[in-house]
């Protein structure tokens, strides 16, 4: 739980001390590659990723995955409308990798943020962040190519895009995987 203290130490200032009181709120899981750490049916609860990847997914009408998400080392992530209202979310969240997160579910985290007010601050923070990435993402899709995404994403987010499987990478970008593929053998002939 190293690594969520730190990342709340960059936004806020706790102590140690304060720390182990609020990592009493979290439940830690490891998860091995591929398996599911949330399916809809039972209120979505607020991931920060200690290590590895893991990314959140729909199942479109053809049966399809759809990546909306990732999250590696010291990210969060969840689906921010169920997570607020206490409800089960239509989306997956799967391990890319083995990877280990704690978790918190929204009762949890409003003890938490009324024990520490200071969170307050830091929650937002990274609420902010992570709605700035996914406006930075819609601008992409909306005035940039399908070529010009991928080699965008590529260029911002090379070791990410180097760790994360290629078919997973095609679809949060709304590619097939065929077509990223045919454009990483163009960018090498």
């Amino acid at each position: 739980m190293q690594e969520l203290y730190s990342h709340i130490n960059r936004y806020c200032t706790i102590t140690p001390q304060e720390f182990t009181e609020i990592s009493s709120y979290f439940s830690v899981q490891s998860l091995s590659k591929k398996e599911h750490l949330y399916r809809p049916g039972s209120p979505l609860p607020h991931y920060f990723v200690l290590s590895g990847c893991v990314h959140l997914y729909l199942v479109n009408e053809r049966g399809s995955e759809q990546t909306l998400q990732f999250a590696i080392d010291q990210w969060w992530l969840t689906d921010y409308l169920a997570f607020q209202k206490n409800k089960s979310s239509e989306f997956y969240i799967q391990a890319v990798h083995p990877s280990e997160v704690a978790a918190i579910s929204y009762e949890d985290q409003e003890l938490l943020l009324q024990r520490f007010p200071q969170l307050e601050a830091y929650f937002r923070k990274v609420f902010e962040i992570a709605y700035g990435a996914a406006i930075n993402r819609m601008k992409y899709i909306f005035t940039c190519s399908k070529e010009e995404i991928y080699f965008k994403f590529k260029e911002a987010f090379p070791e990410f895009v180097q760790e994360v499987p290629q078919y997973l990478v095609a679809t949060y970008l709304g590619l097939s995987p065929e077509y990223v593929s045919k454009l990483n053998k163009k960018q090498f002939s």
